[in-house]
């Protein structure tokens, strides 16, 4: 009964805290609010009335990166189209261009690269933005960084290659064989071995990806 009680005061507890928080959003932020509702007539009201549109809430967001992360493109496209920087980090290195790049969210990130987005501009990881696109297997978001002119050889702190990664992490199925096509297309290097020496070849081959080997095996991999 008294673990019952407990556990009733705590969600109560929480669900105050929750609540608060929200209100304190919508007062603190109401471009960030605007941003994760997709409501682009608030987003144009609040930026004629001067709101700081690169203004930061309690996770150094930006409301860019808040319509980024839900994929409101029409939010996104006003915010982009009034200004806000695309490649304004949070606390944890996120951008609206690398997040974009990552999800697969392609029109958002079509309009960052329209924008300035800064194509050496490194997650946390260290990797660029085509490095996540490649191991999740975003074909259009790969070919679309390519084309933007991203370095297909960059490596991130794991040692990895957006090659490497789309084996090591990727599924072997036919998305991560275009992702792989792409890449070999575009110049990386299928002979670049990850921090202990592996090569994509030995990684694609101890996974069984037989279409992936072969490609490598055609691009001069060894």
């Amino acid at each position: 009964m008294v673990k019952s009680l407990t556990a009733i005061v705590y969600a109560v507890s929480m669900l105050a805290s929750m609540q608060a928080f929200s209100g304190e959003s919508m007062n603190r932020y109401p471009l960030h609010v605007a941003a994760e509702h997709d409501d682009v007539p608030a987003i144009e009201r609040l930026v004629s009335e001067g709101v700081d549109i690169e203004a930061r809430d309690a996770t150094s967001s930006t409301a860019l990166l808040v319509a980024t992360r839900a994929n409101n493109v029409d939010a996104a496209s006003a915010l982009i189209a009034a200004g806000a920087d695309v490649n304004a980090k949070d606390r944890i290195n996120d951008s609206a261009y690398l997040y974009a790049g990552a999800r697969g969210h392609l029109e958002i990130l079509k309009a960052t690269l329209a924008h300035g987005a800064d194509l050496q501009s490194t997650n946390r990881y260290g990797g660029t933005a085509l490095i996540p696109a490649a191991e999740r297997g975003h074909v259009e978001t790969v070919q679309t960084l390519i084309d933007a002119g991203v370095a297909v050889d960059h490596v991130n702190d794991l040692g990895w290659t957006a090659l490497l990664e789309a084996i090591i992490l990727g599924s072997g199925g036919e998305r991560h064989q275009q992702i792989v096509g792409l890449l070999l297309k575009a110049g990386a290097n299928p002979n670049f071995a990850d921090h202990n020496g592996v090569t994509p070849l030995q990684h694609a081959r101890s996974q069984g990806y037989r279409e992936i080997e072969s490609a490598l095996l055609a691009a001069g991999g060894h």
